[in-house]
């Protein structure tokens, strides 16, 4: 990521979440976007957050218990076995911070960011190599040429259309996405 940032950019800083090389207090808030799972330490990282933050802490995260309902799941099960025991849970977020504030984000159809939720009504872009590679569960999970075959025959013959009708007019889902705002921190 950093070597496709463009010249004249913001400078950059590389630490990790569990010792964020920052004064105390340094930022009005801190933001996460999907990565709380890839820390070795969450609740070291959460009171880094907190530590370095002056108001909030805003984390975008996954309530598993919603996004289970994913159809992506029916045919990457791994993922799923992978993703949920190293999600924190969202009361996890309540049991650290003193206040938390968590705000649904609906999926648009047409999102194209990459995570692993983006393309919920176009199950084809799961086909695509690159796509899977822009999302770290796929990395983790090994051979998956069977599912992916095993998807395109559901696409290909409409299958999966019949299957999953039910998203043929949404425009939005909601897969689970959350926004965890956290403020009133423990040792502040």
């Amino acid at each position: 990521m950093i070597a496709q940032r463009p010249p004249g950019a913001a400078p950059v800083v590389q630490g990790c979440a569990e010792a964020l090389p920052f004064r105390d207090s340094s930022f009005d808030a801190v933001l996460g976007v999907l990565t709380v799972h890839h820390w070795k330490n969450q609740l070291k990282g959460f009171s880094e957050c907190a530590r370095v933050a002056r108001s909030r802490v805003v984390f975008l995260t996954i309530d598993f218990d919603v996004c289970t309902r994913f159809w992506l799941f029916d045919y990457f099960p791994e993922l799923m076995r992978i993703d949920r025991p190293i999600f924190p849970g969202v009361e996890r977020f309540a049991e650290v911070f003193k206040s938390t504030e968590m705000v649904p984000i609906p999926i648009p159809a047409d999102c194209h960011d990459g995570f692993l939720g983006a393309y919920w009504k176009r199950p084809r872009a799961y086909l695509d190599p690159l796509v899977r590679e822009s999302i770290s569960t796929f990395s983790k999970i090994g051979n998956v040429d069977s599912q992916v075959e095993r998807l395109e025959r559901d696409v290909d013959s409409g299958i999966w259309d019949q299957r999953y009708s039910s998203l043929h007019d949404l425009s939005q889902i909601d897969l689970g996405y959350r926004l965890m705002i956290a403020s009133g921190f423990p040792d502040k």
